[in-house]
């Protein structure tokens, strides 16, 4: 392994190899989570709303997915400065998103194609059912922070195939 990786990962009192950037991995877990539910979910916005549907359903999954990885990105920077520092992103990276997914929607809607129910429901119910259904996933222990160790070493192993 390069050095680079070396010094993100560290090794758990039970060997599994835990990442100490969590907050990637979890945002990496739901986006690929959220491809494999999305091709179903703009072929249902197509058949309810059309190309319009379909178009803004596509542009909602866009925006549902830059705004994890903002948020990890942010906080994986800002957790290496200080917990005060990961507060604040937290708190702060939170109201600068939802700050930026506004000002996205409104820009999209100026665009002839825009359908503001698809969008709404499409960036309401990604956010909502990718955390829920990350959930079952996330540990909440601080032995294994991120994804819990079973579903961890479930993908070194497919990694490593």
């Amino acid at each position: 392994m390069n050095e680079k990786l070396d010094e993100r990962l560290t090794t758990g009192h039970d060997g599994v190899i835990v990442n100490t950037e969590p907050e990637k991995k979890i945002v990496a877990d739901m986006l690929w989570r959220g491809i494999k539910v999305a091709p179903a979910w703009l072929v249902l916005s197509f058949l309810i709303w059309g190309t319009d549907g379909v178009a803004s359903g596509a542009y909602g999954i866009a925006l549902v997915f830059a705004n994890f990885i903002a948020a990890a990105g942010l906080l994986t920077w800002a957790g290496r400065i200080s917990p005060g520092a990961l507060m604040f992103a937290a708190l702060g990276g939170f109201i600068l998103r939802l700050a930026v997914l506004t000002i996205a929607v409104i820009a999209a809607s100026k665009i002839s194609v825009f359908a503001p129910v698809p969008l709404g429901i499409t960036i309401i119910v990604s956010h909502l059912g990718l955390l829920v259904w990350e959930t079952r996933y996330v540990s909440l222990s601080l032995a294994y922070p991120g994804l819990g160790p079973a579903r961890l070493a479930q993908k070194q192993r497919k990694e490593m195939k």
